[in-house]
């Protein structure tokens, strides 16, 4: 099955921001395009404005004058839901209520034909749900697009469980036709990006909610270490808190209440208060005019360590001793090699530097653990946390000795699993656990959080440097400390995990 002919007219009701966008990308790609809005003169409106983004684009020389003369000449509004007969595809992007959806796609049956395509671009209800209530229910697909629709290249093919193959891959490959990416998914609780990008959202917010850390220094950390485009806060901050909230929770409902997508109170309570983000002017920040934006914690200069001695195995970490040498620090390597820990710093003091693991400070003697970076070579900024007991020695060397390499420290509270390594590794598991249940593929997830929510790296990218069994083992030692279930490693990330690690003969 292949694209949607150029010569079919698609038709997208809803004219908000997503409804133009939509329309704006078929158009542009070529088809006859209808607008229809339920409000009168809305759908008028709505070409006006895409007409106006069309000239934008002739000025910023994306399309010539004829390309954009033609497209408008394919751009018709239409006041009544009857002038969408004839078209093969019909996209909605009306409010996100299963009754008004249902009730929409009900009529559409009575006007369309039978071989026209039915897609919906929500984003939290369910596909099946929205297509249970047609007749014919196996041409109803999900197409979820991202914001702003023309910019952003992700889509999300999404089959209900009555969809046909032939109708996913149709909308599948018109999407791909449109100069888009497309990712295939079954209809599961906020598909893959919503699904699997939760952690990034939800540790940052139980850093915050245990003192660990304030929002400025997690963002900061996320950004400078974990090589996220944006922290969670100030990302929430532009999604605005209502709306990244309603969408934690409707994931965290349709998993039956699942501990792992359990909502944060501390966002409940600023959108109770109404601190909604940008759009309101203060959300996690102050944004209006004049205010001050905080400064993440940096810690003061110490002085370096004038060695340190490396333990254990090749790890996450193990270009770090590179980067030591480099600033002119004396490495001294023991001989014995734990492979399962990775490296291990002693330094001069006593006290020992340990790769975020999962546990705390507070179980050992004399520890700071320093947080995962993406690249610790052109990381800027390392998290250290520590114990109340830890020798101030131990903080002070481990301190200087990132100094040393360039880099900016923020000391945060003992939580388990510090910002970005709690952080990579339940997204890691969620991703893992989507493919073990038929949702997607390894490489639709890595496509999907890499375009979609602009992750440095895809959750099986990032697994496959750190090593198979990483994620499970750092989840697991949270999981001893937190009995709730939230860290618990699913099933399929402990079978990958025990498929990674030398079998015995014998059991």
């Amino acid at each position: 099955m292949t694209a949607l002919d150029l010569s079919s007219p698609v038709a997208v009701v809803g004219t908000g921001t997503m409804g133009q966008g939509i329309a704006q990308v078929a158009l542009v790609a070529g088809h006859p395009v209808r607008l229809y809005d339920a409000a009168p003169g809305r759908a008028r409106q709505a070409a006006d404005a895409i007409g106006a983004r069309l000239d934008r684009l002739v000025e910023k020389e994306r399309l010539t004058a004829a390309e954009r003369d033609a497209a408008r000449a394919r751009l018709r509004p239409v006041e009544e839901l009857t002038g969408l007969a004839g078209c093969s595809l019909v996209v909605e992007a009306v409010l996100e209520r299963l009754d008004v959806k249902q009730e929409l796609f009900r009529a559409l049956e009575d006007i369309v034909s039978e071989d026209c395509l039915l897609a919906t671009n929500t984003s939290s209800l369910s596909v099946t749900a929205i297509g249970g209530a047609l007749r014919l229910p196996g041409r109803f697909v999900g197409l979820h697009f991202f914001n702003p629709a023309p910019l952003l290249p992700l889509v999300e093919v999404v089959s209900g469980f009555a969809t046909d193959d032939t109708s996913a891959t149709r909308a599948y490959e018109t999407a791909r036709a449109w100069g888009k990416t497309p990712v295939a998914c079954s209809d599961t609780p906020g598909f893959i990006v919503n699904r699997v990008a939760r952690p990034f959202y939800a540790e940052a917010f139980a850093v915050y909610e245990s003192q660990g850390a304030d929002p400025a220094t997690i963002d900061a950390v996320l950004r400078e270490c974990g090589g996220f485009r944006m922290g969670a806060f100030e990302l929430t901050d532009l999604i605005g808190q209502d709306v990244n909230e309603s969408v934690t929770h409707s994931v965290w409902q349709s998993f039956f209440q699942d501990v792992r997508f359990t909502p944060s109170l501390a966002q409940r309570r600023l959108v109770e208060s109404g601190h909604l983000g940008r759009k309101t002017g203060h959300g996690w920040y102050d944004h209006r005019d004049g205010a001050e934006r905080p400064e993440p914690h940096t810690a003061r200069p110490a002085r370096p360590p004038a060695y340190v001695v490396a333990e254990g195995g090749p790890g996450p970490a193990s270009e770090l001793l590179a980067l030591i040498r480099e600033a002119g620090i004396e490495v001294r390597e023991e001989n014995e090699a734990d492979e399962d820990n990775g490296t291990r710093l002693v330094l001069p003091g006593g006290g020992r530097l340990v790769l975020a693991d999962g546990r705390t400070s507070a179980e050992f003697r004399d520890v700071v653990h320093f947080d995962l970076a993406l690249d610790y070579r052109r990381a800027t900024r390392i998290a250290l946390s520590h114990a109340s007991h830890t020798s101030p020695v131990t903080v002070a060397e481990a301190t200087g000795l990132f100094q040393a390499l360039g880099k900016k420290v923020s000391v945060i509270g003992d939580v388990p699993g510090m910002i970005v390594a709690r952080t990579v590794a339940r997204i890691i598991d969620l991703a893992v656990e989507a493919v073990a249940k038929g949702v997607t593929t390894e490489d639709d997830i890595d496509t999907a959080m890499r375009l979609g929510v602009n992750y440095p790296l895809g959750p099986f990218e990032w697994s496959r440097r750190l090593g198979r069994g990483w994620a499970h083992a750092l989840l697991d030692e949270m999981h001893k400390v937190d009995r709730s279930g939230r860290y618990a490693p699913s099933l399929a990330l402990h079978q990958c995990a025990c498929a990674t690690r030398e079998r015995e003969d014998t059991p």
